[in-house]
């Protein structure tokens, strides 16, 4: 049992590690940037952008949640 504890504190550590909820907290506001810059305006240009930051974060949010969840 003592051994299944030491596991746990282990795994319990690593997910609480500071830097996994600044990558969160970093593809977040990528994200929103990228919500923001939609409503900006109507040019094709600004929509890629858009578009393309708002994928840029969600994958990295989704990094950092699988990485927390392992």
């Amino acid at each position: 049992m003592g051994i299944k504890n030491s596991v746990m504190s282990n795994t319990t550590e690593q997910a609480n590690n500071p830097s996994h909820y600044i990558l969160l907290t970093v593809a977040i506001i990528i994200g929103i940037c990228g919500v923001y810059l939609r409503f900006l305006g109507e040019a094709p240009a600004f929509n890629w952008i858009s578009n393309i930051l708002l994928v840029i974060g969600v994958v990295i949010a989704l990094k950092a949640v699988f990485t927390i969840m392992k």
